[in-house]
């Protein structure tokens, strides 16, 4: 096993995770950040109000984009499983 083999695996990892995190976290940031000036403007401080809009948004990302993850992930899957050969040294 080379260390460039081992690197790109590696890189290939933290990009399908951030391709994976990156459409829930943001509309999280952004529904948090609508709701926090909200607060601020109405002075209304229920922390209800802060998590339940996220909550359905993420929830809503993840119904959305659940394809495109899963084939993301499955194309990932897919490269690691071919390669375990040569994890093994049999390749």
């Amino acid at each position: 096993m080379t260390p460039e083999f081992v690197t790109s695996f590696a890189a290939d990892a933290i990009l399908v995770t951030v391709k994976l995190s990156a459409p829930p976290l943001l509309v999280a940031l952004i529904l948090g950040l609508a709701v926090s000036i909200f607060q601020a403007v109405t002075q209304i401080q229920e922390m209800t109000l802060a998590i339940i809009p996220k909550m359905m948004g993420v929830m809503g990302v993840l119904i959305i984009f659940l394809p495109w993850f899963i084939t993301v992930a499955a194309d990932y899957m897919e490269k690691v499983l071919t390669n375990i050969p040569f994890y093994v040294g049999l390749g």
